[in-house]
C-alpha cells in the first residue's frame, strides 16, 4: 500500500545519508577525485556536479558538491560496548557529514548533467530545457569546496559564464554523454529526433551541424563504447535501440537497430565497461540486457521484471561486471547480479515464502525511501557505494549485498 510507512532494514546497509538541496536536482554526476582508488575505509568523499529544476519563479543553478565525513552508520553488533558509546553525545557533531555547495547560475532547469575529465580540468556539459547545451569549467567551483577562504571569493564573484555552448538542437533533450577513450567528445541528442556530434580542438569545440538521423522520434539517452572510439549507442522514445559508427557520413553511421527493442519508450541505456553488454530501461517497467556480438537477432540475452512502472536509470557497477542498479518511476531503486542462479534447495525455501517466492533470483537488493526518483550513480572509486536522486534530494548508501 502506498500509504504504509516504510521502515529501513538497517542490517542490510554498512552505510546510508541523506543530502537536500534548495530546488531538486534530477540530474548529477560523480566527479572523481584523487583520493585513490578502491576506498573502503571511512569515512569518505563524495565530489558531485548537478543541476536543479527549480520552481519557476526562482534561479536555476549547476551546484558542485562536496560531501565528507560519511562514516558507517550501522554496525552488524549494534549491542557491542565500547569506550567510544559513553562519549558519543560529545562527539555528535564529529559523526555528522558535511556537505560543501558551490553554486554557477543556469539558464534554464537542467535537463542532464555530465562531467568529464580533460588533461587536469573537469568539465561539465549541461542540456538546458531552453534548447541549449552549456559546456563548464568546474574548476573555480571544485576548489571553492575544499577551502573555505576561496569560496568567500568565490560567492562575490559574479555568475560564471559557460566556456562553450550549442544552440543548434533547436529544441531540448536529455541525451549526453561524453567519450571516455577521445578527449573532449562528445553526443548529443535531442526531441527532436537529432543527434550531434562535438570535437575538441585547442581547448575549444566544434560541433558538426550535419544531425546524425535514425530515430522516428525523442533521442532519450546515448552511450559512447568503452572500448571502441568512433561507437555509440543511443535509445528512443520510438522503442529503438541503435548503434552507430561516426567514421562514416551521419545518415549512412547508423549500424545496427533494434526496433522492437522495448514495448514503448526506451528511457535509458549503460555500456558495460568490461563484457560486450548493454541494459536498457523503457516505459514498460522492464530491463533487458543485450549482447551486442547477436545484437543482429534483436533479442535480448535477459529480461528481468520486478518493478511496475517506467525505468528512469540503469548502470552497471564499475567494479563487477554482472551487476546493475536500476531506479523506477515505482520509488524503488534495484540491484541485480546477473550471475546469480536459483540451486534445487533455495528454489524450496522460496516457493515456502509468500513474500519472495515471485521475485527473480537475480534481484540483490531493493532501496526504497525516495519519492520520484531519477537518477543513480556508482562511484567509481568506493566500490558498492551508491548515489540517487529523487524530488525528495539524494540518497548516499552502501549496502551489505555487494
Amino acid at each position: 500500500m502506498e500509504d504504509d510507512e516504510l521502515v529501513m532494514d538497517e542490517s542490510a546497509y554498512e552505510m546510508y545519508h541523506q543530502a537536500q538541496t534548495n530546488a531538486p536536482c534530477l540530474s548529477f554526476d560523480i566527479i572523481n577525485d584523487d583520493l585513490g582508488q578502491n576506498r573502503t575505509d571511512y569515512p569518505h568523499t563524495c565530489y558531485l556536479v548537478s543541476g536543479t529544476q527549480a520552481d519557476p519563479t526562482q534561479p536555476n543553478n549547476l551546484i558542485v558538491m562536496k560531501m565528507s565525513n560519511l562514516k558507517r552508520t550501522f554496525k552488524e553488533d549494534k549491542n557491542e560496548d565500547s569506550e567510544e558509546d559513553d562519549d558519543s553525545e560529545s562527539e555528535d557533531e564529529d559523526d555528522k557529514p558535511e556537505l560543501e555547495a558551490a553554486l554557477i547560475r543556469h539558464s534554464g532547469t537542467v535537463n542532464r548533467i555530465r562531467a568529464s575529465r580533460i588533461d587536469d580540468k573537469y568539465f561539465a556539459a549541461s542540456w538546458s530545457e531552453l534548447g541549449r547545451v552549456y559546456l563548464w569549467d568546474l574548476s573555480a567551483p571544485l576548489q571553492a569546496v575544499s577551502d573555505s577562504k576561496i569560496m568567500s571569493e568565490f560567492v562575490k564573484k559574479e555568475s560564471q559564464l559557460p566556456v562553450f555552448q550549442f544552440n543548434g538542437h533547436q529544441t531540448e533533450g536529455f541525451a549526453l554523454d561524453w567519450s571516455t577513450l577521445v578527449k573532449g567528445q562528445l553526443a548529443t541528442g535531442d526531441c527532436n529526433k537529432n543527434i550531434h556530434i562535438w570535437k575538441m580542438s585547442e581547448n575549444s569545440w566544434s560541433v558538426d551541424q550535419r544531425p546524425y538521423i535514425g530515430h522516428t522520434s525523442s533521442v532519450e539517452d546515448i552511450q559512447w563504447s568503452p572500448s571502441e572510439a568512433t561507437v555509440f549507442a543511443s535509445c528512443s522514445s520510438d522503442k529503438s535501440i541503435r548503434v552507430w559508427d561516426i567514421r562514416a557520413s551521419p545518415v549512412k553511421a547508423n549500424m545496427l537497430t533494434c526496433d522492437e527493442a522495448h514495448s514503448s519508450d526506451v528511457n535509458v541505456i549503460n555500456w558495460n565497461r568490461n563484457e560486450p553488454f548493454i541494459v536498457s530501461g523503457g516505459d514498460d517497467g522492464q530491463i533487458k540486457i543485450w549482447d551486442l556480438r547477436l545484437f543482429k537477432e534483436s533479442k535480448p540475452v535477459g529480461i528481468l521484471k520486478y518493478h511496475t512502472k517506467p525505468i528512469t536509470s540503469v548502470e552497471w557497477n564499475t567494479h563487477d561486471s554482472t551487476v546493475f542498479a536500476a531506479s523506477s518511476e515505482d520509488n524503488q531503486l534495484s540491484i541485480w547480479d546477473l550471475a546469480v542462479e536459483k540451486d534445487d534447495e533455495e528454489q524450496m525455501e522460496e516457493e515456502e515464502n509468500e513474500m519472495t517466492k515471485d521475485l527473480p533470483p537475480q534481484l540483490l537488493f531493493i532501496h526504497q525511501g525516495q519519492k520520484e526518483m531519477k537518477e543513480l550513480h556508482w562511484h567509481s572509486q568506493i566500490p558498492g557505494l551508491i548515489i540517487s536522486t529523487a524530488h525528495t534530494g539524494f540518497n548516499i548508501f552502501k549496502t551489505i549485498s555487494v
